[in-house]
């Protein structure tokens, strides 16, 4: 492998990471269609820059197994990361007028936003629009993707799931915002309700989203 070569296999490694809790080198070498060896070499590379972190996992009694996630400067390394003056502003607005009504300008950005979203999702049917919605997040900087919770032909249920949070220092300042998101969800998607199944607020290492079809269920 050139070293030319290096830098997109680490990013390779990183934007695999995002996408899990945890993972060994063995698990990455097969994903990525490359040795263990050399996934170990990036590993190494990537965890001296403070990118990545490791714990020992033992495994019955043969040699402890190292497993690797993303740490905070890792995921601080994501596109689109919320900046300090965004922070500095709502700050400076909550020591000014009070948390209570800066809580109340976030909920009028978020209905704003979620009548831009019901435009441009349209009148078609729920798979599509939650389609639609997960490239609007993707474009603002947002690692989204869905899958249906069940098989059937005409699934009533989906899931929409975020791998990063392109707000997210935002919401550990003003976690209120999450909840006006949920909100805007349902405001975007007509006749759904949302519930939120995983939050990185909590420490998990992605958003969760249940959005459910009202109509067809009743």
């Amino acid at each position: 492998m050139t070293a030319a070569q290096q830098p997109s296999t680490k990013q390779d490694i990183l934007n695999r990471l995002v996408k899990l809790e945890q993972t060994t080198a063995q698990d990455l070498a097969d994903s990525l269609g490359i040795s263990p060896q050399a996934v170990r070499r990036h590993l190494k590379d990537l965890e001296e820059e403070g990118l990545i972190e490791h714990q020992v996992v033992q495994v019955g009694m043969g040699r402890p197994n190292y497993a690797y996630r993303l740490s905070r400067l890792g995921r601080d390394r994501l596109p689109d990361r919320s900046d300090e003056f965004a922070i500095g502003l709502l700050g400076t607005l909550a020591d000014t007028v009070g948390k209570d009504q800066v809580s109340d300008l976030l909920r009028k950005q978020w209905e704003r936003k979620a009548h831009e979203y019901r435009q441009r999702l349209g009148q078609g049917s729920l798979q599509e629009r939650v389609a639609s919605l997960v490239e609007i997040r993707k474009a603002e900087g947002y690692m989204a993707e869905y899958h249906p919770t069940t098989d059937c032909p005409n699934p009533t249920e989906w899931i929409i799931t975020e791998y990063n949070c392109a707000i997210s220092q935002i919401a550990e300042s003003f976690p209120s915002v999450c909840g006006h998101e949920l909100e805007m969800f349902e405001l975007a998607l007509q006749g759904c309700k949302v519930e939120r199944t995983h939050w990185m607020v909590d420490g998990e290492h992605r958003c969760g989203y249940l959005i459910q079809d009202l109509i067809q269920e009743q």
